[in-house]
């Protein structure tokens, strides 16, 4: 089923509104986690791989869970609706923050895309996406 969002790379980059959150995240592996053991951590997002679970949680719900706090990445959310069937998307967003030399994991939900970026870098990352959709907001005039 489509997520019904905008497809259109112009339109979506020329409407994104992006916002970094205050609270800092880690992404843990658990090599035999289950999602029951997890509940209690209230992961923000959790991925099968072959190693195992990774879970993002909040800086301080992995030190409750006893793993790593580092490195430590804030969630910049994208407020515009993309279709998961969006082409280009995450490739402008990725090029955006390399060429400001910021890593970038991508997470796209149902509704918006989340970037997780490095907890020192998360302002330079979120005027580096407000210069790209700027761009975009010029080329539609």
């Amino acid at each position: 089923m489509p997520s019904h969002g905008l497809t259109d790379l112009q339109e979506l980059l020329a409407s994104l509104r992006a916002s970094v959150s205050e609270e800092g995240y880690v992404f843990a592996s658990f090599p035999n986690g289950s999602i029951h053991e997890l509940a209690e951590y209230s992961p923000l997002g959790l991925f099968w791989e072959n190693e195992g679970l990774t879970a993002i949680l909040s800086v301080e719900n992995a030190g409750k869970a006893g793993v790593e706090t580092e490195p430590c990445f804030r969630r910049i959310s994208l407020a515009v609706h993309s279709s998961l069937e969006a082409v280009g998307l995450t490739a402008a967003l990725s090029n955006a923050l390399s060429e400001a030399g910021i890593s970038a994991n991508v997470v796209a939900a149902y509704y918006h895309d989340h970037i997780f970026v490095p907890d020192e870098r998360a302002e330079a990352a979120l005027a580096a996406l407000e210069a790209l959709s700027a761009s975009a907001q010029a080329g539609l005039r």
